[in-house]
């Protein structure tokens, strides 16, 4: 059985600026997401699993232009990769809308950190 922990956080400043550091960093790697599947579908391809996204972002990373994003959890970007490949997914069979990209100026600054528990 997985058990899900809904906490509040109180943060104090710094800490808050990391956060939104970290709502940012979900925010590009959903869009870059996004991104590279309008692209590839619009250049008759097929569509790119997260797997895929993953490897394409992990090489982009090591290209100094990208190289802040290595201060970041790698879950954070993996994340939001799936999310956005989920989005796509579910347009494509009907289910939803086509999904948007993600903007600064959201209420909800938002983002998913899966914190595993050593054995």
């Amino acid at each position: 059985m997985i058990k899900t922990y809904k906490v509040m956080l109180l943060p104090n400043n710094k800490q808050r600026t990391k956060l939104f550091e970290c709502a940012g960093v979900a925010r590009w790697a959903y869009n870059f997401a996004l991104a590279t599947q309008q692209e590839n579908y619009k250049n008759g391809g097929q569509f790119l699993s997260d797997g895929e996204l993953r490897k394409r972002l992990t090489e982009l990373k090591k290209q100094e232009k990208y190289a802040w994003l290595n201060n970041y959890s790698n879950n954070i970007t993996k994340q939001a990769i799936k999310d956005a490949c989920q989005a796509y997914k579910n347009f494509f069979e009907g289910r939803k809308k086509f999904p948007k990209f993600k903007s600064k100026r959201e209420v909800d600054q938002v983002f998913t950190l899966i914190l595993q528990k050593l054995k």
